[in-house]
């Protein structure tokens, strides 16, 4: 995670950018009067918009706990991938 204060984001706004999308960088940009803002890319932010939806009932949040905890423990089905 990189802080900058809002002048430094702007004086190196393609840097800050590119920290964000190239580097996956959280950046944060403090404000004034605590009203600080987060910066990520949009790729990362529909990543974590997806986690939340798929974590956003007990039973599925369960299902993949347990299709993690089966990989992991080598459980898992190997298939050839379907040739058109």
């Amino acid at each position: 995670m990189t802080v900058v204060n809002y002048s430094e984001f702007r004086k190196n706004l393609k840097e800050n950018l590119d920290k964000a999308c190239d580097d996956k960088e959280v950046v944060v940009i403090s404000r004034a009067h605590n009203k600080n803002v987060v910066l990520v890319s949009l790729d990362e932010y529909n990543s974590w918009q997806e986690t939340k939806y798929l974590q956003s009932t007990v039973n599925n949040h369960q299902r993949l706990m347990d299709a993690i905890k089966d990989t992991e423990n080598g459980i898992y089905e190997t298939h050839s991938l379907i040739e058109e």
